[in-house]
């Protein structure tokens, strides 16, 4: 049974980037999207989990999204509103909430952002892990100008990386996405009302604390707040790909190798300077995200256990991959790595990781994990790589297999199979399963 009933949307803005498209005639959450104004995209996925309650904060022709919405009833939910005479930013108007009846919890979301989730997903996360306030966040098309949340392996939030902020050169593409489960407990910790932006005066004081958690998805999450995004959301919609990928609902997957399908194969890559992206990687991953699949990595990293690194130095170049590819507007949803190698008696080995893990493909534990995870049916997902390990994993797991030309090309010839096709490379590959 769900606890959280209420969702506040902050709509107050006055949408300046998207003035072509208003005309400054109406508020940016009234833009239609594929037949719909965002503000009802929103509250119909907000109703369909059980949010009976809306509250939207309006400011900027305010009148406007009142006239349109009402009280709510011909959507089948209650709306109130709350009206900022000046703006106060992201967070200063929740202060107003003090007066709501919003339960223990509640969602908050921003005006501009289109989405489709499985709020039942999210909410659970939340409870268990018994959060102060939960963002959602999700690798994007942009990272670069969005606002990263750095996650310990608790799904705790360290830090944020607020955008024009000086960053490390490669960085995980982690991005806040404007969607939040918060305590009732942080309003009533705003001391006086003025202006105030959420994460940087707000949520930013949790960081590090262990209460602030960040919930992360593969689902559909994009902010409309440009005249170029608002068309790629209007044309995702178009396509139903958002509902297509909410985890309610079976997912379809691409899963890749790294080495030698990815990037560039250079044998054991210990050195994130040595990490070079594949010749169509980019195009591959762009026509994958634009899709209804999901795009993860899965790759085996013995690198580790034979002590050439550490963990950390494969997270490096995972940043490295992560930081390129977003700087190219494309994104992996996931990435999972195995460190283990079963042989032992080496002077530099990690004794550690010198195990026969369930992991280390051709077993399938990185793709269990992943199945599990995101809701995939293996027999509607493909397998990419260059060796036969790849195609011997993705038999033992259930999928379609590809091999790829690139990289080892299949003449690592460890197990006498057949892949079910082959491609050029991967980017061939992309487009012959898209198809």
């Amino acid at each position: 049974m769900r606890k959280i009933r209420t969702a506040v949307i902050q709509a107050g803005g006055k949408g300046t980037r998207l003035i072509e498209l208003t005309k400054d005639e109406i508020p940016k959450p009234l833009i239609k999207i594929a037949g719909k104004s965002i503000l009802e995209w929103q509250i119909e996925n907000l109703k369909r989990y059980g949010v009976e309650k809306i509250i939207i904060i309006v400011g900027y022709l305010g009148y406007e999204i009142k006239r349109c919405f009402g009280d709510g009833e011909k959507l089948g939910v209650s709306i109130e509103y709350i009206e900022e005479s000046n703006p106060l930013g992201s967070g200063g108007s929740l202060y107003f909430l003090k007066e709501k009846n919003i339960g223990d919890d509640f969602i908050l979301i921003y005006g501009d952002v289109m989405f489709n989730i499985n709020w039942n997903r999210m909410e659970d996360f939340h409870i268990q892990s018994k959060a102060y306030a939960t963002l959602l966040v999700h690798p994007n098309t942009h990272p670069f100008d969005s606002d990263l949340v750095a996650l310990n392996s608790k799904s705790q939030v360290e830090n944020f990386l607020l955008k024009g902020q000086k960053r490390e050169r490669w960085y995980k593409n982690c991005v806040n996405a404007g969607v939040y489960i918060l305590s009732k407990k942080i309003v009533f910790e705003m001391g006086k009302l003025c202006k105030l932006d959420l994460e940087k005066d707000i949520l930013i004081k949790y960081a590090g604390k262990g209460v602030l958690y960040g919930y992360y998805t593969t689902e559909y999450v994009k902010d409309a707040g440009t005249v170029k995004r608002f068309y790629e959301v209007e044309k995702a919609f178009l396509n139903n790909i958002p509902e297509k990928r909410n985890l309610a609902n079976k997912q379809k997957c691409i899963f890749l190798d790294r080495d030698g399908t990815l990037n560039v194969y250079k044998g054991l890559l210990a050195d994130e300077e040595e990490f070079e992206l594949e010749e169509g990687t980019i195009q591959a991953l762009k026509a994958i995200n634009q899709s209804e699949y999901l795009a993860i990595v899965v790759t085996n990293q013995p690198v580790v256990a034979r002590g050439m690194c550490e963990l950390e130095d494969v997270e490096k170049i995972h940043r490295k991959m992560t930081t390129l590819l977003g700087n190219e507007g494309v994104y992996l949803d996931d990435i999972i790595f195995c460190p283990h190698h079963p042989d032992k008696g080496y002077a530099e080995e990690n004794v550690k990781f010198k195990i026969d893990c369930e992991c280390r493909k051709p077993k399938t534990g990185m793709i269990d994990s992943m199945v599990s995870k995101y809701n995939i049916d293996v027999k509607q997902s493909y397998m990419i790589g260059d060796t036969t390990v790849d195609i011997q994993t993705g038999i033992n797991a259930g999928l379609t297999t590809v091999l790829v030309h690139t990289g080892e090309a299949g003449q690592d010839k460890r197990y006498d199979i057949s892949a079910d096709k082959q491609s050029k490379n991967l980017l061939e590959a992309v487009k012959m399963l898209l198809v």
